[in-house]
Parts: C-alpha cells; sequence; structure tokens
C-alpha cells in the first residue's frame, strides 16, 4: 500500500514504523434511477513468466471497453466523465480504514516519552522500542488472518469485525495505567491494521468500476498520509502537556466507529456476493455502481470464473504453492520485499537529521514536512494511475528513487560546498518521497489484488502484507546500526542499488492491469482457461 513512516526517537528495536501506503474528495450519491442510497523482454523461467499486458484474449472472452465507456458516459449525462461517482462513497469510507492506519503510525511519534515517564519505563530503550514494534506483531498476525475473515464473512462484515480490536486497542491504550495495559492495546490496534491493510485494496478493487480502479485505489495511499499529517497536527501539544497522549489516544476509537456503522450501509463486493450465490444482490450492486450496461457481462464473467474454479468459496493456503497462484505470490512478496529494503522507512527516520542541517530542528516539523510530500506525491498518483498505467508508473517511481538517492549519496560523500552540500541533501530526500508516493507505495498494494485469482485473492494478499511486516520490523530493527557501522553514504547507495533492482524487477514480471476487468486479467494468466478455448 501504501507506505509512509513517522520520525520517532531511537528507541529500541524498531524506531520506526511504516507505512503504506494511498483523490480529491467529492461526495457524490447514485442516480435517481438508482435504488436508495446506501453509503455504504529477456526470457524468464517459464515458472514466473507473465504475459504482456497487451497480449488480447479471445474475443469471446475479453470485456467490450467502449461499452463500459459508453455507459459511464451515460450515468454522467454525456459531459464530464462522472462515472466514478456511484462508487466514491463506499470506497472513501473504506479509506477511513487507511486514515487509522496513518493515524496510529504517527500518534506514538511524540507522545512516547510522555508514556514512558508516566508508566515507569523511561529510559529503558528496549521497553520503548516494544511497546512501538508490538504493533507490527499484531500487524502480522492480523494480515494472515485477513484472507480467511473475507472468504467466509465477505468485506463488510469482515470491516464491521476489524473496527472491534482498534475501538478497544485505542481505549485500552487510552486509560493505560501500566506497561502491560500500553502492550495490549497497541497489540490490538496493530492487529487491527494489519487485517485492514490487506482488505481495503481487495474491497476497492472489487467494487470499483474497471476504468477508475486505479484512481479510486489512490485512496489508500491519500488516507494514511492524511492520517500521518493528522496525528502530528494534535502531537504538538503533547509538548507542554504530559497526560496530552491520553487524549489523542481516544480520539483515534473514534474513526473505528465510523468505519464500523458506515459499513452497515456501505455495498458488499459484487463478486463475493455471487461467489457465495447471492446473484440478485450482485446484480443490484453492479446496477448502482456500474450501471446497467454492465450487469450481464460481468455477471457473466464472474460466473465464467467460479465455474473454472469448481465452485468453491473458500480457499486453502496450499493452493498458493500451485501455479498460477504461486506465481502471483511470489510477485507480490518480492513487491513488497523490494518496497521496503528500498528504504522508505530508513529515509524518512533519518530526513529528521538532514532537515535539521538546513534550519528545521523540530522532529514533527520534519515529519510534516515529510508527510506533506508524500500527500502531494499520493495525490499525483491519482491522477496518472489510470492515464499512464501500474507498470509505467511503478517504474518510474523506482528510477526516480534510485536516481534521489544516488543525489545525496554524492552530497554526503563529495561535498564540495556545505551550504550545497546540505541543499542537494534536501533535494534528493524529498524527491525521493515524492518518487515513492508517486509509484511504489499505490501501485504495490494495488496491483497485487488486480493480478490475483478471484479464488485466492485473501490468501495472497495476506501472505504479501505478512511479509510486507516482516520487512518492515527488519529494516526498523537495523537500519541505526547499519548507518552506525558503514555510514550513511553506503546505506542509502544500497538502497538506491534496491530500487534500481525493483524497477528491473517490475519491468520483467508486472503485467499492466489498466483498463481490464479482474475476471480479464484472471483469465489471461491462468492457462487453464486458454485450454478451453
Amino acid at each position: 500500500m501504501w507506505a509512509m513512516t513517522v520520525q520517532c526517537q531511537p528507541a529500541g528495536p524498531v524506531p520506526a514504523i511504516l507505512t503504506v501506503r494511498f483523490k480529491t474528495r467529492f461526495c457524490g450519491f447514485p442516480t435517481a434511477r438508482s435504488s436508495p442510497f446506501r453509503l455504504g523482454s529477456h526470457p524468464l523461467p517459464a515458472k514466473f513468466r507473465v504475459r504482456a499486458a497487451k497480449e488480447q484474449l479471445p474475443e469471446s472472452q475479453t470485456p467490450k471497453i467502449d461499452t463500459e465507456t459508453s455507459s459511464l458516459e451515460e450515468k454522467s449525462g454525456g459531459g464530464d466523465d462522472l462515472g466514478w461517482l456511484p462508487a466514491f462513497p463506499h470506497i472513501l469510507l473504506a479509506s477511513m480504514a487507511n486514515f487509522l492506519f496513518g493515524y496510529h503510525i504517527g500518534v506514538m511519534n511524540g507522545p512516547i516519552v510522555s508514556i514512558a515517564r508516566e508508566l515507569g519505563f523511561e529510559g529503558n530503550s528496549f521497553i520503548e522500542g516494544l511497546v512501538v514494534s508490538i504493533f507490527i506483531a499484531g500487524a502480522f498476525i492480523g494480515s494472515i488472518g485477513c484472507g480467511q475473515l473475507v472468504d467466509k464473512l465477505g468485506c463488510r462484515r469482515t470491516f464491521q469485525l476489524d473496527s472491534m480490536p482498534l475501538i478497544l486497542g485505542a481505549i485500552i491504550s487510552a486509560q493505560a495505567h501500566s506497561l502491560d495495559e500500553i502492550l495490549l492495546g497497541r497489540f490490538l490496534v496493530g492487529l487491527g491494521i494489519g487485517v485492514n491493510t490487506v482488505l481495503v485494496p481487495i474491497y476497492i478493487s472489487e467494487v470499483s468500476p474497471t476504468k477508475y480502479r486505479g484512481s479510486l485505489g489512490s485512496l489508500c495511499q491519500i488516507g494514511t498520509c492524511l492520517g500521518i499529517i493528522a496525528s502530528l497536527f494534535l502531537d504538538i501539544p503533547s509538548e507542554n502537556d504530559a497526560h496530552w497522549w491520553r487524549l489523542i489516544l481516544y480520539i483515534a476509537s473514534a474513526p473505528g466507529l465510523i468505519l464500523s456503522l458506515g459499513m452497515q450501509f456501505a455495498v458488499e463486493s459484487p463478486r463475493w456476493l455471487c461467489k457465495v450465490g447471492r446473484l440478485d444482490d450482485a446484480k443490484e450492486v453492479i446496477l448502482n455502481l456500474w450501471g446497467p450496461s454492465e450487469v450481464d457481462k460481468a455477471i457473466e464473467e464472474f460466473q465464467s470464473v467460479i465455474r473454472g474454479d469448481r465452485g468453491a468459496v473458500e480457499s486453502r493456503w496450499l493452493e498458493l504453492l500451485e501455479m498460477p497462484h504461486s506465481r502471483v505470490a511470489f510477485i507480490g512478496g518480492s513487491l513488497f520485499v523490494l518496497q521496503q529494503f528500498a528504504g522508505i522507512n530508513g529515509v524518512l527516520y533519518f530526513s529528521s537529521l538532514i532537515f535539521k542541517d538546513v534550519g528545521i530542528t523540530s522532529g514533527a516539523l520534519a515529519s510534516l514536512c515529510a508527510g506533506l510530500t508524500n500527500f502531494a506525491g499520493a495525490l499525483c498518483a491519482l491522477y496518472l494511475m489510470d492515464k499512464e498505467g501500474r507498470k509505467k508508473l511503478i517504474i518510474a517511481s523506482y528510477m526516480g528513487m534510485a536516481m534521489s538517492m544516488f543525489l545525496v549519496v554524492y552530497a554526503i560523500s563529495f561535498p564540495v560546498d556545505e551550504e550545497l552540500s546540505h541543499n542537494l541533501s534536501i533535494m534528493g530526500t524529498v524527491l525521493y518521497i515524492f518518487a515513492f508516493a508517486i509509484g511504489a507505495g499505490p501501485v504495490t498494494g494495488l496491483i497485487i489484488p488486480e493480478i490475483s485469482s478471484n479464488r485466492t485473492r485473501g490468501k495472497i494478499m495476506g501472505f504479501s502484507f505478512s511479509v510486507h511486516w516482516v520487512c518492515n520490523f527488519l529494516v526498523g530493527l537495523f537500519f541505526l546500526e547499519l548507518v552506525e557501522k558503514f555510514g550513511v553514504g553506503p546505506v542509502y547507495a544500497s538502497f538506491g542499488g534496491v530500487s534500481l533492482a525493483a524497477a528491473a524487477f517490475a519491468y520483467y514480471f508486472i503485467v499492466e492491469t489498466k483498463g481490464r476487468s479482474l475476471e480479464e486479467i484472471e483469465m489471461s494468466l491462468n492457462p487453464k482457461y486458454e485450454a478451453k478455448d
């Protein structure tokens, strides 16, 4: 998803936590004819080879994009293209989960010192680090378990169930009077966040109209950025009020409550509804969100894929070892390994020291500068995702990250003038964050559910994000130690090298998904559908 980090004091094993992940906000509603509104090329090993996106399906299996476009234009009155509008409120509500993600990442940035002093572990760097890192442990478990929940309950009920640990965790943390209570609260919050990081991209990819799936998917990154920025603003009084941390943790329970209540009125994924046999409900969702001309075609595509899966609703983890699911799981896990080891969390953590060299001495202000840069990049991703395509965007993003890292390395290793060196370091850091937010952040979380099969989407997303959390923990654990041992220059140079490797990986392995329905993508990647032709 989506990734963003906040600077915290070097305390214990995990000094910084990632994000992820994340369009302009305009609240719209379905048209009057809808039912009552419910908010609601080098050769590769054959095992992992993916066809180019331009490869076409047989005419009988290829959805007619011009038909979809015309229906969307009809809904907008033939003028402005507003085909995204009916789905937008539901997706905006789901993105509230990403706002919570960002908020909980940033909320511990300032108050950790006050919390340690009040609860009696001030000066114990291991315990301070544990309070931060227990969040990641919970998120790892939540990611693993999300796929099973989605298969059984669907997205809406999983959102509502998941809001319980988010609300309880925030309240327990806010009224904690012992170390055990704050650890329990942070673990519960992490558990809920782990489920949400998997669930939100799945929901958005399955509910969005094909034409706008990329742009609407960028709301994940935007939601995370806004959550971090909001938490940084609310953290400001904590410098003068030793008990302020309790209030901002209480506030964290409000978005979870809104999400739980709002999901009662949101739509369910039409693909899940079709998979469990609720065809009439699936048709109603498609009619309201995608238009009447899409109903029959979409249902036919859904059922074609379900028949290929022999009608089974739930998948097994062992299926991820079978082709073609193993190929997609390999791509998903690798994308997150490369994303994390390209250094986004390390760069964001160390950026506070770089900003300090040019006079920005406040850690909160440095974090805010990084957050605003990330937000600006996410807005650009919103505009470019469905225009340029995922593959081109993620390759350009990693290339920009690599060049930015090499610029910082040059400024640090070969300083000609001190002021010029500081300026180049700032420029490289800002460009790196911006480049990440355009592609490597939002595209990674979006493209994995797009290339996953309907049957194993939840399991593949759970596996991919569990890899993400493990790598996130490792970067936080070893980053400062590597900087102390080798220096900033070599570590940043390695980040640049990984970014180049990620660009090459995306070029060879990623299939373009822009303008293609999830069923079309699945049939193009699964040999068994070709065998039936």
